[in-house]
């Protein structure tokens, strides 16, 4: 079918520079915010099965919305995917059923949030309670880095609506972690397990970004933790969500930290593919993805049996100058065209000039994943082909995976 996309720029919408979906799929303009469009151009082309990425359309309902249309459609209903959509309303959920999560307060009155702020001290980690492009939580390690973070959230309004109202949380030391499971409604298949660097810079230092680089397997980390974590955190959840009349369908995502003694607690909830943690837990995945798909639509989730490979990935993401903050755009790439054994390139925020340039249009530009039998190897061909890849003002953290080599 089509590749749907949102952009800011209507133009640009239209195609007129093709993205980097375009090598492998039909764009269309149509976006993705317009859901009875998307409805009759899905019914005209006859579609099959719709899968679902982003966050927003999740949230503001596009599988309820294509209830009419009769596709199955792979993803969480609106009511299911305000984990995601809502800190708040997830923190409350974990608290009532028991799931392992950081103590909280939540607040929707600057002046209690920030009273609260200045009693707790810090470290300390303040949330917009709403969707930010991943980019809505400060781990503050100083009182006025918290005290800025929450005036920008809930004053200055820097995400718009998603700060009406704060979650603000206990700080949590220790490794994250990021498990992905399909899930349909109590039906929990975990896939591999893989860990993120949020932080933008080398050493976890830095604002927090969308992501900017991943590894799996965890070589480092026990299995027992991680089982731990798949039966008191994850199979819990979706069993807490059929239970408040919310079944989930969908990939289920979930950020964990392991604290000092070893036990996994809850850091987030996604309702969807996570970006970059897909990136290295896909190519892994043995057992054909539409077929996952299909049985979760179908109900049959529980009678399939996920094959993996025991190949590693790491994914190294390349970033505009600037990233997260503001940064230019239509900057020249080259070296995409060099491709290289046991490496995929993933075009994140890309687009092609009628001529074949293609230039950067985004924050994360490219995510380069590097496969083979360790993390060791995997690692080196990740960062092999991103050195070849240039454009000016590029960005990317030069110590992703070390954690699992240490």
């Amino acid at each position: 079918m089509g590749a749907v996309e949102e952009s800011e720029d209507r133009e640009d919408l239209l195609c007129t520079r093709q993205r980097g979906i375009g090598q492998l799929a039909e764009c269309v303009p149509i976006a993705v915010s317009e859901f009875e469009k998307l409805a009759a151009f899905a019914q005209e082309k006859q579609v099959g099965l719709i899968v679902v990425g982003p966050d927003d359309p999740l949230a503001d309902g596009i599988v309820d919305a294509f209830d009419v249309t009769g596709i199955p459609v792979f993803g969480p209903r609106k009511n299911a995917a305000e984990i995601e959509g809502s800190k708040t309303f997830m923190k409350d959920l974990l608290q009532k059923y028991s799931i392992p999560t950081a103590t909280y307060a939540k607040f929707d009155n600057y002046e209690d949030a920030l009273a609260y702020l200045r009693q707790q001290g810090a470290p300390i980690v303040v949330k917009a309670d709403g969707l930010a492009a991943g980019k809505g939580v400060t781990v503050a390690r100083t009182l006025e880095e918290a005290e800025q973070a929450l005036s920008d959230i809930m004053q200055s309004k820097v995400f718009g609506d998603a700060g009406s109202r704060v979650v603000i949380e206990e700080f949590m030391e220790g490794q994250e972690m990021s498990i992905l499971a399909f899930v349909d409604g109590e039906t929990v298949k975990p896939m591999s397990a893989a860990q993120d660097h949020k932080p933008a810079y080398d050493g976890d230092l830095g604002p927090n970004t969308g992501g900017m680089g991943t590894y799996s397997p965890l070589p480092h980390i026990p299995s027992s933790i991680i089982d731990e974590a798949i039966e008191t955190i994850i199979k819990p959840t979706a069993k807490a969500m059929v239970a408040e009349g919310r079944p989930f369908r969908g990939v289920l995502f979930a950020g964990l930290m392991i604290t000092p003694d070893g036990r996994p607690k809850t850091i987030e909830f996604n309702a969807r593919f996570g970006d970059p943690e897909a990136q290295v837990v896909l190519p892994r995945l043995k057992t054909d993805l539409l077929e996952v798909f299909l049985a979760a639509v179908d109900g049959t989730l529980a009678e399939l049996e996920l094959e993996w490979s025991d190949e590693a990935a790491v994914c190294v993401i390349l970033a505009s100058g600037g990233y997260p903050a503001s940064y230019p755009k239509g900057i020249a790439i080259s070296g995409l065209e060099d491709e290289q054994d046991g490496t995929v390139v993933f075009h994140a925020g890309t687009a092609r000039d009628a001529d074949g340039t293609w230039r950067t249009n985004g924050g994360r530009v490219l995510g380069v994943v590097g496969l083979g039998p360790d993390i060791a190897s995997a690692r080196d061909k990740a960062y092999e082909r991103a050195a070849g890849i240039t454009f000016e003002g590029k960005q990317n953290r030069t110590d992703i995976a070390l954690k699992a080599l240490l």
